[in-house]
């Protein structure tokens, strides 16, 4: 519910008691205008007051008094929720992007970041040391949302999830409460946070486990649109051996106008082969040489550092931009999948949308389905359509190309979704689907104990 028996002067003066030395910022407030913005500008909100938290009792002071008044709550950690669950009309934001320092432990090779930290904040901590976690594909997206939704990146085949490098984490539950989440204390709450997405608490802090991450073979092989039935099928045989050293992503979009492009390709569609070897210099470039037999029209390899791989899309995707995903799992890349993302791509009524086609396997798949929340370890690939676009009177036209592609991605052999890849809530039944009975089950049962009235709902929600 919003703000009813609440002025924005006594939500003021009550958040001032409750939440002593956080920064209160209202909508008189000379901040408030860009203070309220989020990355995705399909959602132009106005909350009643945004607190900008520094620690984790102003979290828990925060949660509690937004409890007591009965008003929605948004957790804002990097802002990039493709649903818009980082901000709300009436309520309170809880914008924890003040809480950003990264410890590392070189010695145990594991990293504690607060819960506002993003992927570069993370990842410039970490390569100082020559370490890294599997994190997100776009550098200021935070880590909380990515991590608790599954979390898909360079690293995966490697690595795997970056839920799964996840060894613990502090919670400020709808109580109030603090408690530290890991496999042994409260373990059925660190098992719904690996996938479960925000639907029981707050998470301040996160503790991950490192690997060995230091000069990497990575870049990406660019191919025009016309040849796109062929680099596919040439991919789909690619990737059927690669170890586990090589992650790599299928993506269709224009090419930038560049001009490190040839002038051929620079703002028309294309294919882009990306990849992030870890193994040695040769190995790496011999496992690229069947792609470079295709003869691509520009190739960006090697790129060496894995900050700079990590960047690589940041300038296609800045904020203030409008957005609409639907994400979802494959088996198989078969032809008729093919031919009907060729189709769709052709169709776009934005230049700037596309579709991202991320192979998975590798350490992902091994570890047992059981033991996270994160719904499917079977299927080969993740694929997520991008629909991009400025002008918000497009609004419908590009929510309708993505959702007609979406559906017959699904119709032909896709399954369960990937929460972190949905721009829309997933209501009533959808949920059970997305996780399959046994899982949502759990769920429910994690979320009962923690969050039992569903004060955390603005997410891809678990009712209790």
């Amino acid at each position: 519910m919003g703000v009813t028996s609440y002025e924005a002067n006594q939500i003021a003066n009550a958040l001032a008691t409750s939440v002593p030395g956080a920064a209160v910022i209202l909508p008189e407030h000379p901040d408030y205008k860009t203070a309220r913005l989020v990355w995705n500008a399909c959602f132009d909100k106005r909350p009643a007051a945004i607190v900008r938290c520094q620690n984790t009792a102003q979290v828990a002071d925060t949660v509690r008094f937004a409890r007591k008044a009965g008003l929605l709550l948004s957790i804002r950690g990097g802002g990039h929720s493709l649903p818009g669950f980082s901000t709300n009309d009436g309520g309170i934001v809880l914008d924890l992007s003040p809480m950003r320092e990264v410890r590392v432990d070189t010695d145990a090779r594991t990293a504690t970041a607060q819960g506002g930290c993003t992927w570069a904040d993370y990842d410039a901590a970490t390569q100082q040391h020559g370490l890294a976690s599997t994190g997100g594909m776009l550098s200021g997206t935070g880590i909380g949302g990515l991590t608790l939704g599954g979390g898909i990146g360079w690293l995966t085949r490697q690595c795997g999830l970056a839920c799964d490098n996840l060894l613990g984490a502090e919670v400020v539950t709808a109580s109030g409460e603090v408690v530290w989440a890991s496999a042994s204390e409260e373990p059925d709450l660190f098992w719904g946070l690996r996938g479960g997405g925000g639907n029981f608490g707050v998470v301040t802090s996160f503790e991950f486990r490192l690997h060995p991450v230091q000069q990497i073979h990575g870049g990406f092989l660019v191919f025009p649109f016309d040849r796109a039935h062929e680099v596919c099928r040439a991919y789909r045989e690619f990737v059927v051996e690669l170890p586990d050293e090589l992650t790599t992503l299928l993506s269709f979009a224009n090419a930038p106008v560049d001009d490190s492009f040839p002038a051929e390709l620079r703002g028309q569609p294309a294919l882009f082969i990306g990849g992030c070897d870890l193994g040695s210099p040769p190995a790496a470039e011999e496992r690229l040489r069947p792609l470079r037999k295709l003869g691509p029209a520009a190739d960006f390899y090697p790129m060496t550092s894995y900050t700079d791989l990590q960047k690589a899309f940041d300038a296609e995707y800045p904020a203030g931009q409008r957005h609409y995903f639907k994400g979802g799992m494959v088996a198989q890349f078969t032809d008729e999948l093919i031919e009907a993302i060729i189709e769709h791509i052709r169709v776009r009524p934005s230049q700037m949308s596309g579709l991202d086609w991320h192979h998975m396997g590798g350490a992902c798949a091994r570890v047992p389905t059981e033991s996270t929340a994160f719904p499917d370890r079977s299927s080969a690939f993740i694929y997520n359509v991008l629909g991009n676009w400025i002008v918000g009177a497009e609004d419908e036209a590009n929510r309708d190309w993505a959702r007609r592609f979406a559906l017959d991605l699904e119709r032909l052999g896709g399954s369960a979704s990937y929460v972190n890849f949905l721009s829309e809530p997933v209501a009533g039944t959808r949920p059970r689907a997305v996780y399959g009975g046994p899982k949502h089950e759990r769920l429910t049962d994690v979320k009962r104990r923690y969050d039992p009235s569903n004060l955390f709902r603005l997410n891809q929600n678990i009712t209790p």
